[in-house]
């Protein structure tokens, strides 16, 4: 026993120094340790704080050790005992030299208490096999919940910048919220790759409620458009291939497009004679492929619905994330990183995107009765089809309960936790605890 669970742990806080970066966001705790590592350091306290300076070997106060694979990992997460060894097995074959950056997305933990929770889960374990089909076109991207890193890789697209003055190493660029997103255009502009692992070696919590969700998601859809261009200057650089530019371009545009269209359609009173063979045949054949590997995940054919009315929840909230990308486009300004929380109670929700909910809601009855006022019952049975929906999410995903409550608040006093919160270790160490028993 005693074999099994020793281990030495080390802890290190970038900001009681002076001269690191006081950057409140995950890229900036990555990139600081990565600049530390493989040196020896001695604390100086001077009249306005403490300073970290490189020192000689006997003369350290600490000193970090150099190691060529790294292991990132969300507070939120869970990794198989043979994570490492697998990953570092797949970096040391013959022909992977240039592979930066190792990495099984995440799964959901299964057994969920709740329904949200549940179908919430069930599109991130959809992810996973998506991020899968993106290897195949050479077109994956890193997916920041826990990774295996190869350093040469990240010293190959490192910048030297000023902070407050002082000199900063920047490996994971921290323009946007998806900073593993970035990175990965870093790293293929630099011709390194990216692989995913086919078992799944890692698990994550998914939020529990409307509140939480929101957050996460609407940070997932932030920050594409601001990558796009310089994606474009990869693509037009002739480095990828077909394939691969499609996969890409879509990872970054379908929030934006997929959720302007679909709410389009929800809102707009189509004419009838916009209707074509070819919407429900595409639809039928999205929805089936999206079934099956449901089912091949572990959920039921039931659930196909349940995605689809979860989808629909969040057109509001994917289309908050992109405008704040264009929000940070046009003023320049850097979105704070708005983690996930982790507490208990429920998250209330900002009651705008409630109200964008129930406003959705309320045109799809208007539409529906409408259509068949006027005999136009494709726009009657799509507009019907998505008032049941909508009422379904309403009394299931958020309660109705939870909509007065969100719309009581004054918006003063929601949403309004720090960029990064100070971390509490009895709190992630209570959420591993209890994903571990969920796993079991």
């Amino acid at each position: 026993m005693v074999s099994v669970f020793d281990a030495q742990l080390s802890t290190f806080e970038r900001k009681r120094f002076v001269n690191l970066s006081h950057e409140a966001n995950k890229a900036m705790n990555l990139n600081t340790y990565l600049g530390l590592m493989g040196k020896p350091w001695k604390v100086r306290d001077k009249q306005d704080g403490s300073y970290l300076e490189e020192a000689a070997e006997g003369d350290a106060d600490f000193c970090v050790p150099a190691s060529k694979y790294v292991v990132t990992l969300d507070a939120d997460s869970v990794l198989l005992n043979d994570y490492a060894l697998r990953l570092v097995a797949v970096m040391e074959e013959r022909g992977n030299e240039r592979v930066a950056v190792a990495q099984t997305p995440y799964s959901a933990f299964p057994g969920a208490p709740n329904i949200l929770e549940r179908v919430a889960g069930a599109t991130t374990d959809i992810q996973y096999y998506v991020h899968q089909g993106f290897s195949h076109f050479e077109g994956a991207f890193w997916v920041g919940a826990n990774a295996l890193i190869r350093r040469e890789a990240m010293e190959d697209i490192a910048e030297r910048k000023t902070e407050r003055g002082f000199p900063i190493t920047v490996y994971i660029q921290n323009r946007t919220v998806i900073e593993d997103t970035e990175s990965s255009v870093d790293l293929v502009r630099k011709d390194w790759r990216l692989y995913n692992y086919f078992d799944r070696l890692a698990y994550s919590e998914t939020p529990s409620d409307f509140g939480s969700l929101l957050i996460q998601r609407r940070r997932w859809a932030n920050g594409g458009l601001i990558i796009l261009p310089k994606l474009l200057r990869y693509c037009a650089s002739g480095k990828c291939g077909l394939g691969e530019s499609v996969t890409r371009l879509h990872y970054l545009v379908s929030p934006t497009i997929t959720n302007v269209a679909l709410l389009l359609l929800m809102l707009l009173p189509f004419d009838e004679r916009l209707a074509s063979v070819a919407l429900p045949v595409a639809a039928i054949s999205y929805f089936w492929l999206y079934g099956r590997d449901l089912v091949r995940a572990g959920y039921r054919w039931l659930d196909v619905p349940r995605v689809y009315a979860l989808n629909l929840l969040l057109v509001p909230v994917n289309l908050g994330g992109v405008l704040k990308s264009l929000h940070q486009a046009i003023t320049g300004r850097s979105t704070p990183f708005g983690r996930t929380p982790k507490i208990s109670t429920r998250t209330a929700a900002p009651p705008i995107y409630v109200l964008s909910i129930l406003a959705i809601l309320a045109i799809a009855a208007v539409n529906a009765l409408s259509g068949a006022a006027y005999g136009y019952w494709t726009r009657f049975g799509f507009s019907l089809l998505n008032c049941v929906v909508l009422s379904y999410v309403v009394f299931r995903y958020i309660g109705i309960t939870g909509v007065l409550e969100d719309l009581r608040i004054s918006p003063s006093k929601i949403d309004t936790s720090p960029a990064i919160p100070i971390p509490v270790m009895q709190e992630p160490l209570r959420s591993a605890e209890t994903a571990s028993r969920r796993a079991n």
